[in-house]
């Protein structure tokens, strides 16, 4: 039996990627029911897919809570079997559904599915925002195959698998209604920016799979919504790491979390030493809200399963900087 998949794409004042992307979409996505999901945008992007792409059905959220209450909201709206989170600034090419269709009907303990993930800009490499499927380290620093940190594969048919994954990218999410509503939806203190590590990790903790798709391929703009330069996006992904870690990882969570703040605070240094202050601003506002959340994410944590087994090598920090192991292969494996 084919999954009933709907297709919900977030936007905010995004009608230029809409009129970019949306097309290939509609065109070849045969079978899915498409949303539009706006975040109380402040451009005609509303406007826009209602003349030019009828057979989109809208969804106008009341106000711009990001991407996690963004979808939480949307979704509410939404009857299907499998969501796909798409963002706006992603191509999609042919037939790229029916790969991921067969593994929710054939691997029966699939709740989370993510495809290949391609560089829009450098077609032939993988792009940094997923890749080939992601990992975390033990303490919380993700990775992903065909992505370490900034250096980033080739596509050379490396990863055209089915594989057990960690988790899988908010580019394009795929995630069985059930599952998503089981777990909750996004936890909306992030806003944006590892809210769906947070909630691969959730269910990883609960006993459900996320899987890597290799005969599905998009492509991925990245960085169109908030650029990678942007310190607000420097301080979203150190805090909500630091949120994630906390409220998930199992073993002795002290030792981790100081061993992390630390890791973090060398980071902040090499931004100081490469005249970026406000990035070294950015983590010491991540570090401040993360104690001031502390006593909500301690209860978080008490009200979670958490397992020990959920990282994929001791130090991705200690690999990739120090002894140099910038591939995923390469990495020293758990």
């Amino acid at each position: 039996m084919t999954s009933k998949i709907a297709i919900v794409i977030l936007n905010w004042n995004g009608k230029a990627l809409l009129e970019q992307f949306l097309p290939s979409v509609i065109e070849r996505s045969e079978g899915a029911t498409l949303y539009v999901a706006d975040n109380a945008s402040s451009d005609d992007s509303v406007s826009f897919v209602k003349t030019h792409f009828p057979q989109v059905k809208i969804i106008v959220n009341s106000e711009n809570g990001g991407y996690a209450k963004g979808y939480n909201d949307a979704l509410k709206q939404v009857d299907a079997d499998v969501f796909c989170l798409l963002n706006s600034d992603v191509e999609v090419t042919a037939n790229w559904l029916e790969p991921i269709n067969a593994t929710f009907e054939n691997s029966s303990e699939a709740a989370i599915i993510q495809p290949k993930i391609l560089d829009y800009k450098n077609k032939s490499q993988f792009e940094y925002a997923g890749a080939a499927g992601g990992f975390i380290d033990k303490y919380g620093y993700p990775f992903c195959r065909g992505r370490v940190f900034d250096t980033v594969e080739k596509d050379v048919q490396q990863y055209d698998d089915v594989a057990d994954i960690f988790w899988a990218s908010g580019a394009c999410f795929f995630i069985k209604s059930s599952v998503f509503q089981e777990l909750g939806g996004f936890d909306e203190d992030y806003f944006a920016h590892f809210e769906e590590i947070d909630l691969c990790w959730r269910a990883f903790n609960k006993g459900f799979k996320s899987k890597y798709v290799g005969a599905s391929t998009i492509y991925h703009v990245g960085g169109a919504t908030l650029n990678t330069l942007s310190p607000k996006k420097t301080y979203l992904n150190f805090r909500n790491s630091l949120f994630t870690l906390m409220k998930n990882a199992g073993g002795l969570i002290l030792p981790i979390i100081f061993t992390r703040l630390t890791l973090d605070g060398i980071a902040g240094l090499k931004f100081l030493l490469k005249f970026q202050p406000n990035h070294f601003v950015a983590i010491l506002k991540a570090h401040f809200s993360f104690y001031w959340h502390l006593p909500k994410l301690l209860k978080q944590r008490r009200l979670s399963t958490k397992r020990k087994d959920y990282y994929a090598t001791p130090s991705v920090v200690w690999a990739y900087f120090m002894k140099e192991q910038k591939i995923f292969r390469d990495l020293p494996k758990c």
